[in-house]
């Protein structure tokens, strides 16, 4: 791959956000993965000095419905061009009174009822178990907290537990109220089974989620539609650009980080045993760790 087209963060864009604004001498470029198209066009460019990939998760558009989106193509693409951090951005519905339409959530936890989505880039012929009790790099969501305080110009909670449901429908009340008396925080369609992927590739991997609506449980709001959601999320994408800017200025270069070396104790299969187009096929991604 040419080296005008290597970048070193990632970005991955939600609903309303299809594109970055400030990338200087942004390029196109299609990255083959073994796990077919990424979901939209890939941009690389300059943000504030650093070479950013920027990927809209829904393609341009929004051609691409929560359930068709190809997360194992988007993460194995940042990664085969050198991305090593990245944050997804996305639209959720709050759970809590206090979260409310156009603030800001960093979440910590993530909560995954989602329904027969690919979630792993490994099965047969190799069996990987990666620690997810912290499904969001700790160092990369607080340097994004951070940012966000600093430049969003709207409230910001710094911890919130995610809850992915399959949509593509909204949740009927009685899942809404569910969903508050498990504790969820927010809710929606697209954080998983990316922060799954993104650990497996050793991507350190955090969530800047843009607060549209109130689900439904709540009394004294409207139920939330798709032009609810895209008319918050289209007044609050200034903030995004403007956290993930100030983001991206300040990040290490090339942190030290639990992510970057997830799989170290994650391979169960016997290494002598992974058959060769396995490792072919994923040499990306496990390269470095089937040779010891």
């Amino acid at each position: 791959m040419a080296k005008q087209e290597r970048a070193e963060i990632g970005v991955i864009g939600g609903s309303g956000l299809y594109d970055l604004a400030g990338l200087e001498r942004p390029e196109v470029v299609r990255v083959p993965t073994p796990f077919g198209a990424h979901s939209g066009p890939l941009v690389v460019g300059e943000l504030r000095g650093r070479r950013v990939a920027f990927l809209p998760r829904h393609g341009r558009g929004h051609l691409v419905p929560p359930s068709a989106i190809p997360a194992r193509a988007n993460v194995y693409a940042l990664k085969a061009l050198g991305v090593t951090q990245v944050v997804g951005v996305s639209a959720v519905g709050s759970l809590r009174a206090d979260y409310e339409p156009g603030h800001l959530v960093v979440p910590h936890q993530l909560v995954d009822w989602t329904k027969g989505r690919a979630s792993t880039f490994f099965g047969e012929g190799l069996v990987v178990h990666v620690s997810l009790a912290d499904p969001y790099c700790l160092r990369l969501r607080a340097d994004l907290a951070d940012a966000a305080r600093a430049a969003a110009n709207t409230p910001v909670h710094d911890s919130g537990t995610y809850i992915c449901m399959e949509g593509p429908q909204f949740s009927t009340r009685a899942e809404s109220e569910l969903y508050r008396f498990l504790k969820m925080d927010v809710i929606g369609m697209t954080a998983a089974p990316e922060a799954k992927l993104a650990r497996e590739a050793e991507l350190c991997y955090a969530g800047l989620a843009l607060v549209t609506d109130y689900d439904c449980w709540h009394s004294g709001a409207e139920d939330v539609d798709a032009d609810q959601v895209s008319q918050v999320m289209a007044r609050n994408a200034e903030a995004a650009v403007n956290t993930l800017a100030a983001l991206i200025e300040k990040l290490p270069a090339d942190p030290e980080c639990p992510c970057r070396n997830a799989l170290a104790h994650a391979i169960i299969t016997d290494r002598t045993a992974v058959p060769q187009v396995v490792r072919d096929q994923l040499e990306l991604l496990i390269g470095g760790h089937l040779s010891h």
